[in-house]
C-alpha cells in the first residue's frame, strides 16, 4: 500500500521549483535531483532548481558557462529532453514560443558549469515532446518527437564521450510516429510508451527497441508487446519512473472519445511488473492530487517526489510525496480523525434512510479499518472530503429524474426510482455525459447505506460473496476514466436500492 503525502515545509530546507509544467526533473546519481526549465502562464522557463537529498535542502546554484548568445547557460525552454550520465546533465531541443530548438548543452553539477556543444555526425532535427533516456553510462538514445510540422519516428544514438550522433537504422515494424510518449531504458531494451501522433490520435501501445547494447551485437529492430494484467488508457505527457523491479506511470491526458471532445487528464498509478511482465494497479490508500501531465516525478530512495504539471487550466507547484505504508511521512495522514466516516452525532444530518440506530458499544465495533476491509476499497483519512448528499437534496439527480419521468410520476422519490431503473437497464455507452456527476454520487450513496445497514446489524457478506466497489472513492466524475464508465455501471446494478 502506498499513499500520496503533499510536502510540507518540514520536509526540506530552501524553496522548492515555483509551479511549471513541461519542465525536466533528473537524478544526478543518488545524491541530488535537478530541475530544469519549463512553462508557466505562457512564459518559458530557464531556472533551476536543486534538491540535495541527504541535506534535504533545494537550493538554486550559480552557474557560470555561456554559449553563442552570451546567456549564462541554456535559453529558456519547456519540453525538451534531459538526460543524466553520472554527473552531468545533457539537455537537448524543446520549444520557446513557436520555436522548436536543436541546441544541445551540458551540465557539469560537480562545478555547476554549462558547456553549450558542437556536436557532429547524424545531427538531429530541432524538435520538442522527444523522449530520451541513458543506455549505460556513456550512450543517450532519443526517439520521436514534433519539428512544428510533423511527428517524428527517428532513434538517435548519442554517444556522451566523442559527441557523435547518429541515426539508427531500423528495419521491419516501426511505431507511428509520435510526440509527447516516455522512453525508458529497461536492461538491453529501449521500453516506448504512448504519445500523441498522426492525426492527433492519443496511443495506448508499448514498443521495445532493441539493438542499442554494442556488445550483444543485435540488429535493431522494435517490437510491440502486448502484456497481460490492466493496461493503462491511451495517454501522452505522463511519466514512467524505474524503481527496482518496476516502472511506475503517473499521469498524463487523453481524450474524451465519445463522452467527451475535450482532453481527459489522469492522477492514477499504474505499475510495469518486469518480474512478471504485467500491468498493475498500484495500490493507493487514499486520494490522489490533481489529475495532470507534463509533470516530472523523480524517485528518493523508496519515495517518489511529483513536481508540477498542467491540467489544460492550471498549474501546478505543490510537491506531492507518493511513499510506501511504513515511511514515517504516511504517518501524518492518521494525525486526524476520519470524517468521511461521520460518527453517531454527524448521521442524523442525513435522510432517515442512512440513519442506522447506533448504540455507542456498535459503533465501537465498527472503526474506520472496518470500512476498508468490508468494502475492500482504499479509503483514508485524507479522502475524508468525499461528501454523501441525500438523494432530495442531489439537484443534478432530481433535474434528471424530472425529465426521464415527465408528468407521468407525482413524486420526486418515485421519480428517483425511475430514474435508477432507466441506469440498471442502460448499456455503458447509453449513459450521457451529463449523468455521469449524479449516476457516481447515488453510486457512492447506495453503497454508504448499505454499509450503515450492515453495520447496524453486524450482518457480515455471506459465504463466498465479495463485495468490491473499486469507484467509491473517486471525488467527482472528472476523474473517470473511460474504461471505468462500463465498472461503475455494473457495480452499480449489483447494488440494493
Amino acid at each position: 500500500m502506498h499513499y500520496w503525502v503533499r510536502a510540507s515545509s518540514s520536509d526540506f530546507a530552501g524553496t522548492h521549483p515555483q509551479r511549471r509544467s513541461g519542465h525536466s526533473a533528473v537524478n544526478i546519481g543518488k545524491s541530488k535531483v535537478v530541475v530544469f526549465g519549463g512553462l508557466v502562464d505562457k512564459k518559458f522557463l530557464s531556472d533551476m532548481a536543486v534538491y540535495d537529498i541527504e541535506a534535504k535542502q533545494w537550493f538554486q546554484p550559480e552557474c557560470t558557462g555561456s554559449g553563442s548568445d552570451g546567456h549564462v547557460g541554456p535559453s529558456s525552454r519547456a519540453f525538451h529532453v534531459a538526460v543524466a550520465i553520472d554527473c552531468h546533465m545533457f539537455i537537448f531541443g524543446g520549444r520557446l514560443g513557436s520555436q522548436r530548438l536543436g541546441d544541445f548543452w551540458v551540465l557539469d553539477t560537480d562545478i555547476w558549469q554549462w558547456s553549450e556543444l558542437t556536436g557532429f555526425g547524424d545531427l538531429p532535427s530541432p524538435r520538442d515532446f522527444a523522449a530520451a533516456s541513458a543506455v549505460g553510462n556513456r550512450k543517450i538514445v532519443m526517439y520521436g518527437g514534433w519539428d512544428g510540422k510533423k511527428w517524428l519516428s527517428d532513434v538517435y544514438v548519442l554517444d556522451t564521450i566523442s559527441l557523435e550522433w547518429m541515426e539508427l537504422s531500423v528495419s521491419g515494424t516501426l511505431p507511428h510516429p509520435r510526440c509527447g510518449h516516455t522512453a525508458t531504458m529497461v536492461e538491453k531494451r529501449l521500453l516506448v510508451y504512448g504519445g500523441r501522433g498522426g492525426g492527433g490520435p492519443i496511443m495506448g501501445d508499448l514498443w521495445a527497441l532493441k539493438g542499442l547494447i554494442e556488445e550483444e551485437n543485435e540488429a535493431p529492430g522494435w517490437t510491440q508487446l502486448k502484456l497481460p494484467g490492466q493496461a493503462p488508457s491511451p495517454r501522452c505527457g505522463h511519466t514512467v519512473t524505474s524503481g527496482g523491479h518496476y516502472l511506475l506511470m503517473f499521469g498524463g491526458h487523453g481524450t474524451g472519445g465519445w463522452l467527451s471532445r475535450y482532453d481527459i487528464y489522469y492522477n492514477d498509478c499504474i505499475i510495469l511488473d518486469r518480474v512478471s511482465a504485467q500491468w498493475k494497479r498500484l495500490s493507493i490508500g487514499n486520494e490522489p492530487p490533481p489529475a495532470r501531465a507534463y509533470h516530472s516525478m523523480s524517485i528518493i530512495g523508496s519515495r517518489y517526489l511529483l513536481i508540477g504539471g498542467f491540467d489544460g487550466k492550471s498549474t501546478y507547484g505543490d510537491p506531492w510525496w507518493l511513499v510506501p505504508q511504513e515511511d514515517p511521512i504516511a504517518s501524518r495522514l492518521t494525525a486526524s480523525p476520519p470524517r468521511n466516516i461521520p460518527e453517531s452525532k454527524d448521521v442524523t444530518s442525513l435522510n432517515d434512510d442512512f440513519q442506522p440506530q447506533f448504540k455507542e458499544s456498535q459503533t465501537e465495533k465498527f472503526p474506520f479499518s472496518e470500512l476498508q476491509r468490508r468494502l475492500q476499497i482504499s479509503v483514508s483519512e485524507s479522502n475524508s472530503r468525499l461528501h454523501i448528499v441525500n438523494e432530495l437534496e442531489d439537484k443534478e439527480l432530481l433535474e434528471l429524474a424530472s425529465r426521464l419521468a415527465g408528468e407521468n410520476v407525482s413524486t420526486n422519490s418515485l421519480a428517483i426510482e425511475a430514474l435508477r431503473e432507466h441506469w440498471r437497464k442502460s448499456e455503458s455507452n447509453m449513459v450521457k455525459l451529463k449523468e455521469l456527476g449524479p449516476l457516481l454520487r447515488d453510486y457512492q450513496r447506495l453503497i454508504y447505506r448499505q454499509y450503515l445497514e450492515r453495520s447496524a446489524s453486524a450482518q457480515q457478506p455471506g459465504f463466498g460473496e465479495q463485495v468490491m466497489h473499486q469507484l467509491y472513492h473517486v471525488k467527482n466524475a472528472t476523474q473517470l476514466r473511460m474504461d471505468d464508465i462500463p465498472k461503475l455501471l455494473a457495480e452499480y446494478k449489483q447494488l440494493p436500492i
